[in-house]
């Protein structure tokens, strides 16, 4: 073999590795990347689960306010609140007066 064709057997070999060292980088590149993404999908489930369960007991509480509203409005109870804790009664014929 001559010099000349031992060297360009050597540049051939180089740019191979050259070449194969690129495509892994690319590839390592590649594969980094789609393991961040899953990592962060992974991760953003997790916090949309908490705020889905978040939700779930503030609609839930929601409800429970809206059933105690109902129950603090009604008619009886604020008659019978007027009545024993604050000492009203329903007026006698004679302390109404009909304004015209």
């Amino acid at each position: 073999m001559t010099r000349a064709r031992t060297v360009k057997i050597s540049e051939r070999i180089g740019i191979r590795c050259s070449s194969f060292i690129w495509i892994a980088l690319v590839l390592m590149v590649i594969f980094l990347v789609y393991v961040w993404c899953h990592i962060n999908i992974t991760g953003l489930n997790y916090d949309i689960a908490e705020e889905v369960k978040f939700k779930d007991r503030l609609l839930k509480e929601n409800s429970e306010l809206k059933m105690e509203i109902q129950m603090l409005k009604s008619p009886g109870r604020v008659e019978a609140f007027a009545r024993d804790q604050l000492g009203m009664h329903y007026p006698d014929k004679e302390q109404v007066i009909v304004i015209k």
